[in-house]
């Protein structure tokens, strides 16, 4: 890589091949309720860009950066592509985006928390969630097949706890693989980010 700086990056490949793969997350009998995610039924560029940065930022989340507004709208408004964003009090907590490819395979392409809601049982909450819906997805869309596979990637880039997230949802590992990367600093959200902590 021409003498640049790199990192070495394990990615899981993980996948559920049936809805009785999911196991839910439970929340205590005493904990509140957690409200349903709601779906973003319309497509937008600057939301899903700032659901984007604000989870990715501090979690190296770089590839969708150079992404214009034709590409994220392109991407948004294709069938089978659903945005769910779970909310505290109104403000956006995280999401989950589905990406349903041909034949029933969704693909949960993007999961995570905002840092301020991280560590409070809403990721599993989230997930579980998400996962539903990722095995219903053909019942919104006409046309599409009933799923099948439903599978996910994370990486050692990713926070520490989303392996294990993953693995207590019911999704079992198909693949492995090591490679060295460019390394790159976490943008966060917005210039100097980091700086306010």
């Amino acid at each position: 890589m021409n003498g640049a700086p790199t990192v070495r990056v394990t990615t899981w490949w993980l996948e559920q091949t049936s809805p009785g793969d999911l196991s839910p997350a439970v929340r205590a009998p005493e904990a509140p309720p957690l409200p349903a995610p709601v779906r973003s039924g319309v497509p937008s560029p600057e939301f899903s860009r700032f659901l984007y940065t604000a989870v990715g930022g501090d979690v190296t989340w770089t590839d969708r950066l150079p992404w214009d507004h034709a590409r994220w709208l392109a991407f948004l408004a294709r069938p089978g592509v659903e945005t769910w964003v779970a909310y505290e009090r109104g403000t956006p907590a995280g999401f989950v985006e589905l990406d349903g490819h041909d034949e029933g395979t969704v693909e949960i392409s993007y999961f995570g928390l905002l840092p301020a809601f991280r560590g409070r049982g809403l990721g599993g909450h989230l997930l579980s969630f998400g996962t539903e819906r990722a095995w219903d997805l053909g019942e919104r869309w006409r046309g599409r097949a009933a799923t099948r596979r439903v599978w996910v990637h994370t990486c050692t880039k990713d926070g520490p706890h989303a392996l294990a997230n993953y693995r207590r949802r019911g999704f079992r590992l198909f693949d492995t693989t090591v490679e060295d990367e460019p390394a790159a600093e976490a943008p966060g959200p917005w210039p100097g980010a980091h700086d306010r902590q």
